[in-house]
């Protein structure tokens, strides 16, 4: 099992490799979704998800774009995967997404993907708003 800190990680990097890992047959969990960045410039990326979530069909129909941070980052993996197939929907599987730490992951060993943020940037926090 592969712990990962999702504190200041790009969400494309982070989308890659956890997809790689469970591709791979490694269980991932990704905790500190909220605080996954997203680089680019703030109100492109604002007005993106904006449109998005604005074309959702009539009922039950059309891509559902969600609000929850730990949803928007199980997403963008899912993007990485052939998720619609057995060996891609079986690594979907394996992955586990959480806002903030709960307690079975609070002394766990994990890896840190954060990187000092220099770049124009926002988190998946602030786009859930």
């Amino acid at each position: 099992m592969k712990i990962i800190d999702g504190t200041n990680a790009i969400l494309g990097r982070l989308a890659s490799y956890s997809a790689k890992q469970a591709l791979l047959g490694e269980e991932i969990v990704i905790l500190n979704s909220e605080k996954v960045v997203i680089t680019g410039n703030r109100q492109n990326i604002l007005e993106n998800f904006r449109v998005k979530r604005e074309k959702i069909g009539s009922g039950q129909k059309g891509p559902k774009h969600s609000r929850l941070s730990h949803l928007i980052v199980k997403r963008a993996i899912r993007g990485m995967l052939f998720h619609r197939s057995g060996r891609g929907k079986d690594a979907f599987r394996r992955i586990k997404c959480y806002v903030g730490v709960p307690e079975e992951f609070k002394d766990a060993k994990k890896i840190d993907m954060g990187r000092k943020n220099n770049t124009k940037s926002i988190t998946v926090s602030e786009i859930k708003k």
